[in-house]
């Protein structure tokens, strides 16, 4: 794909992501339905976090691609860099992993997380914004362009260490108001807790490895951009 196409491409993106996360803050609701913006507000939630994560990424690709366009090659090599490590470690994965893990546990059983009270309060077309389209734009990114993996084991080290950071604000938001985050996690005993936790991030691991098979059976071993 050339550069100015990648540029605009990754700009609309960048612009569609800013919007999503400006349009989740101004979600209210009279009354909050089952105390959903309380302390932490949607910042406690996965699915907020990654449409944040999303906008910098598409924000570092298209500043990758202007630097590109300019010929300012040393500055956009060190951006490429970033933005590489940034999609293969976070951006795919936990995009990956939030459209995956809400779809399945909303079949299963909605009020588990996202009880139906939120459907007048939260937009249709925001919920499959935040839900659905995350996962297509993941793979329309490892289709546009290659992306360098890091070591196997630094991206999983630094992948198991953002989903610690998660996991730990989760429990702390617990230990501050006594109320989980997912009504989910209220079910399970400490032990089937953190067989939970445990599972979640061999799903993500996954999510990680499919991401690094796509991008090396799409672009070979040594064509990156």
């Amino acid at each position: 794909m050339e550069i100015s196409t990648l540029a605009t491409y990754h700009c609309l993106a960048f612009v569609w992501y800013f919007f999503i996360v400006y349009s989740t803050t101004q979600v209210k609701a009279e009354e909050p339905p089952s105390e959903v913006f309380l302390y932490g507000g949607q910042w406690k939630y996965l699915t907020v976090l990654n449409l944040v994560l999303q906008a910098v990424f598409y924000g570092v690709s298209f500043l990758a691609d202007v630097l590109r366009l300019i010929k300012k090659l040393r500055c956009a090599k060190r951006v490429i860099s970033s933005r590489d490590l940034l999609f293969s470690v976070l951006a795919f994965p936990v995009s990956t992993f939030v459209s995956i893990s809400f779809w399945t546990l909303y079949t299963y059983n909605r009020e588990l997380v996202y009880p139906k009270s939120l459907d007048g309060v939260i937009p249709l077309w925001l919920n499959h914004a935040m839900h659905t389209a995350v996962f297509p734009f993941a793979l329309l990114e490892i289709l546009a362009l290659p992306h360098r993996y890091p070591a196997k084991k630094k991206g999983l080290i630094l992948l198991g260490f953002v989903a610690f950071l998660y996991i730990s604000w989760v429990l702390w938001i617990y230990s501050v108001t006594g109320k989980w985050v997912y009504p989910l996690f209220a079910l399970f005993s400490p032990f089937g807790l953190a067989a939970f936790f445990a599972g979640s991030l061999a799903i993500i691991i996954s999510c990680y490895n499919f991401g690094e098979f796509l991008n090396r059976m799409i672009w070979g071993e040594s064509k990156f951009s």
